[in-house]
């Protein structure tokens, strides 16, 4: 891969034509659509000739079929039909702002309507006024600079690297998690693990959707995959993003490789899902972190109200503040009966955020018990270019293979244990991940793409072994059930226990207490077993508390997933004596260090 970042920064330098005359917030509205109007200017150039000569053959058509016959000449499903490129754009230095707007106009309608999403239009005349007179100087920049020599994936990164950039300029840091290469790639491995059997069938066709797909990269990795694993598959793909750059981004993209750029849909996937009666067989996406959901609450709301399980949001809804499991339960409103998988990254909360029949709990229970839920995996903390918070990998689906249903695996692949083994001398490299040379934003980690001993084609292994180690577990969907129980002991005045009418104890609120009994407890094999509330009270609670009793009345039922306890390995602490050594020797060195300090 060639380095995008050398790529990036040679566009960022048009920043510098821009200060003065714009808010560093706002170099975004220039660079972004002049990168990829200049992108697909590079993309047609080789044909662009040929598709001038052939302008007089199609003059009598319907711009329909017109645009039909000049694509084909194009090579691709768009092409320009002015007489200008960014070549000929600089050899007329006094007529810019006109020639420009031609040249834009130009473009076939699924590419002007692509660039019209960046209102690029008044970036012209800001920049083509006196005051400012840059617009010649920040062509001739981009003129400069070819990108004929990148292919999607390349370019994806030189987008995502860009909008970082802005990101950081104007403080818009919240919510705001594009996800690197490596942890898509990842994710698009364990996505299709299951299912090689099926796509390198000849011919075969697959759908994948991304309902908050950014600049497309999840969309471009999951096709580069596919087409590698059987270049006679095919890989249709669809989204829906709500910011506008990204989203003419990402149908650009779409534009290039051939695809079906009305596949992309604008807006709010919450309020306006743009592809309400499609289903697909595969689903990728990297929602916001803790995306808040309060200017959509009414829509949602009454979505849930009206439909119930027959809409999206009928297992429940999350705190207002987070809004994660809400694209979880949208994603699964468009499984296919016949089956779909999905794959999405989240960070902790939505593992085990809520009580018990809280929204949370709820849809965590929906999906556990309806045995949709087949693994999760903990990636490692400092992946992401805008946070470092841990985050984890979901996949569900609803056709697990008999080996899996009724069980849910869990992966740490966090890398924590084999730093332990690292420092110890016991392990001569992480299996997980490697630090970076350089850190990008919060990204100082990355994820090994290469072999099957490290990075993702060792978690990918562990996943489709499907066995039980020391990074991987598998537990029955019982495992994580549990009921909390309202524990109420008596009333006493003056010693004497006090009784409502009917002769029952009156419980004291003071002394209230819950307790958390999970479905299922290790018997005396260490082997899970099923418990109820009666044994777990007779045994846990009767023993320390006699006159305790249960409201049944108040019983819940949750779910939650606590990924650390489960992995939890106990260490003894260290002997007296072990650590009065080391205290004594660190005593000897500051001893000395005083010493040659005082001569």
């Amino acid at each position: 891969m060639k380095n995008f970042k050398d790529k990036a920064d040679l566009i960022w330098k048009v920043a510098d034509l821009l200060r003065g005359d714009y808010k560093q917030s706002d170099y975004g509205k220039v660079i972004l659509p002049l990168t990829v109007i200049r992108r697909l200017d590079c993309v047609l150039e080789p044909t662009k000739d040929k598709v001038l000569a052939y302008l007089p053959k199609v003059d009598s058509l319907k711009e329909s079929a017109k645009d039909i016959a000049l694509n084909k000449v194009a090579g691709f499903n768009f092409h320009n039909k002015s007489q200008f490129n960014f070549d000929k754009l600089i050899a007329d230095s006094n007529n810019v702002a006109v020639n420009l707007r031609n040249y834009i106009s130009g473009f076939s309608t699924s590419a002007r309507e692509i660039i019209e999403y960046f209102t690029f239009d008044d970036q012209i005349d800001r920049m083509d006024d006196p005051k400012a007179d840059i617009l010649f100087r920040v062509l001739k920049k981009f003129q400069e600079i070819d990108l004929s020599d990148m292919d999607s994936m390349e370019m994806g990164y030189v987008f995502e690297e860009l909008i970082r950039k802005f990101a950081e300029q104007s403080n818009e840091t919240a919510g705001e998690h594009f996800t690197p290469r490596e942890v898509i790639k990842l994710m698009v491995n364990l996505l299709f693990n299951e299912d090689k059997s099926i796509l390198t069938q000849e011919g075969i066709v697959k759908t994948l959707y991304d309902p908050a797909c950014g600049t497309g990269g999840m969309l471009s990795i999951a096709e580069t995959y596919l087409n590698d694993l059987n270049p006679k598959a095919e890989l249709k793909v669809f989204g829906q993003e709500i910011n506008p750059e990204s989203y003419a981004i990402c149908k650009s993209d779409m534009l290039i490789k051939g695809q079906n750029p009305s596949n992309i849909k604008f807006g709010n996937t919450f309020t306006v899902d743009g592809l309400e009666f499609d289903k697909f067989d595969y689903m990728l996406s990297n929602p916001p972190f803790g995306v808040d959901w309060k200017k959509a609450e009414k829509i949602i709301k009454a979505e849930a109200d009206k439909k119930g399980m027959a809409g999206r949001f009928g297992a429940g809804l999350p705190r207002i503040n987070d809004g994660s499991l809400l694209f979880l339960q949208h994603m699964m409103s468009k499984m296919k009966p016949d089956g779909t998988r999905i794959a999405v990254v989240f960070n902790g909360s939505p593992l085990f955020t809520g009580a018990a029949e809280s929204g949370e709990s709820n849809i965590r229970r929906w999906i556990i018990e309806n045995d949709w839920l087949e693994a999760v995996i903990a990636l490692p903390d400092q992946l992401f270019y805008n946070t470092g918070i841990s985050t984890y990998i979901w996949i569900v689906t609803n056709h697990k293979s008999k080996a899996r249903k009724g069980k849910i695996q869990l992966i740490n692949a966090t890398g924590v244990k084999d730093e332990e083994l690292l420092k110890d001398g016991k392990l001569e490299f992480n299996r997980f991940w490697n630090k970076k040379d350089k850190s990008l934003g919060n990204k100082r980690k990355e994820i090994p793409e290469n072999g099957t001993t490290k990075g993702i084609g060792f978690i990918t292994q562990l996943y489709g072994n499907f066995e039980e180690n020391e990074f991987s577990k598998i537990y029955p969907n019982e495992f994580f059930g549990y009921w909390r129980i309202t524990v109420e002991q008596p009333l006493l005045e003056n010693g004497k226990i006090v009784t409502d009418r009917s002769g029952n104890p009156k419980p004291d609120s003071a002394i209230r207490d819950y307790e958390n009994i999970p479905f299922l407890k290790k018997n005396n094999e260490g082997r899970l077993v099923q418990q109820t509330i009666k044994e777990y009270f007779k045994a846990e609670v009767k023993p320390h508390l006699p006159k305790a009793w249960i409201d049944e009345s108040k019983t819940k039922t949750g779910y939650e997933i606590n990924f650390t306890k489960y992995f939890y390995e106990f260490k003894p602490l260290r002997p007296l004596a072990e650590i009065k050594a080391n205290i004594l020797a660190l005593e000897e060195k500051t001893v000395e260090a005083e010493k040659t300090i005082l001569e």
